[in-house]
């Protein structure tokens, strides 16, 4: 019998295809990317997540040697633009800058999810936070966070508060809001924070959560009152502004804060991954991008898939429970 020949024999067959296989990968990365890079944004021209894009996709485009062009794909609280990542081919050539309703909250609230998050995506680098700020059309009398809680529920069914999409964080925290109340507020989705901000400005709606950059220069010239803003830390770009918890408002939803995140379709190989997450971190270290990035209000991440990953965990629990206290549910 010569078992231990063949034994032998296919164990180094094996190994020779592993190291086939290693090096095809690597030849892979090396070859990445030899044509433009499609970085979807699911959201409308002009609001925080589409300018943030926008500035990192000009670095990776000098980082990786090739043009990264933006594609803006808004609807249905970006699931429109971050299904159609989930369903791309999975070569590093497209992919999704987007918020974290997108990637994580939106398969809490809708029970026909076209994409699963966690099994049609891979999580590429958490590029920041995005602390919020909360404005109010300036007919609304209220000038701090108690103030407006009891102008709210004051005036039960005759206030309406705005998003940039059904399950984004300026939803759930406006339904917070209604909800602990009994206010009875309407909700007025948005394609965009763009519009959401132009109603607002018109008077169409009375609150709404929006980015600094598009909140801070009618904030300026007292087209807009920030009452304060989410998270735990004062905005850098509007440091009077106190935070919500600050002014007693302790709850889960007034101190988290979204996030805005890339990733690449499900089964990305992993240099490319790996690629994008390193040019990623490069970019968001050079001072001007961080200069851009802070007078936007968002707060920048050191991040990696790693230690993304982990922060998607820690993370998920939170955000169901705070969905599933919400009562939103939608088809």
């Amino acid at each position: 019998m010569n078992t231990p020949s063949l034994n032998r024999r296919a164990w180094l067959c094996a190994a020779a295809s592993a190291l086939a296989l290693g090096a095809g990968s690597a030849a892979h990365a090396q070859a990445y990317p030899n044509k433009p890079i499609k970085m979807v944004v699911p959201f409308a021209a002009g609001g925080g997540t589409d300018v943030l894009a926008r500035v990192i996709g000009e670095k990776l485009s000098a980082g990786l040697g090739q043009p990264v062009v933006i594609d803006n794909k808004p609807g249905a609280a970006g699931i429109i633009g971050t299904d159609a990542v989930a369903k791309a081919a999975p070569d590093g050539y497209t992919i999704v800058l987007s918020l974290s309703n997108a990637l994580l909250t939106n398969q809490f609230l809708y029970e026909k999810l076209p994409y699963n998050p966690e099994r049609d995506l891979t999580l590429v680098y958490q590029v920041a936070m995005g602390p919020l700020v909360l404005v109010v059309h300036p007919s609304v009398p209220a000038k701090t966070a108690p103030e407006l809680l009891k102008y709210v529920a004051a005036n039960k069914g005759k206030l309406a508060y705005g998003s940039y999409g059904l399950g984004a964080y300026p939803h759930l925290a406006g339904a917070h809001m209604s909800l602990t109340q009994d206010a009875d507020m309407n909700h007025v989705a948005y394609k965009g924070e763009a519009p959401m901000v132009q109603d607002l400005l018109g008077g169409q709606i009375q609150m709404a959560y929006a980015s600094a950059l598009q909140a801070k220069p009618h904030i300026e010239a007292g087209k807009l009152k920030a009452i304060g803003v989410t998270g735990e830390r004062r905005m850098s770009t509007l440091p009077n502004v106190p935070t919500l918890a600050e002014q007693g408002l302790k709850d889960e939803a007034y101190r988290l804060t979204g996030w805005l995140a890339v990733a690449v379709p499900a089964g990305t190989p992993k240099p490319i991954v790996q690629r994008l997450a390193d040019e990623i971190r490069k970019a968001t270290q050079q001072p001007d991008v961080q200069q851009k990035v802070a007078a936007m209000g968002f707060e920048l991440k050191d991040s990696s898939p790693e230690a993304f990953v982990e922060a998607y965990k820690k993370e998920r629990p939170v955000w169901e429970r705070l969905i599933k206290q919400s009562g939103a549910k939608l088809e």
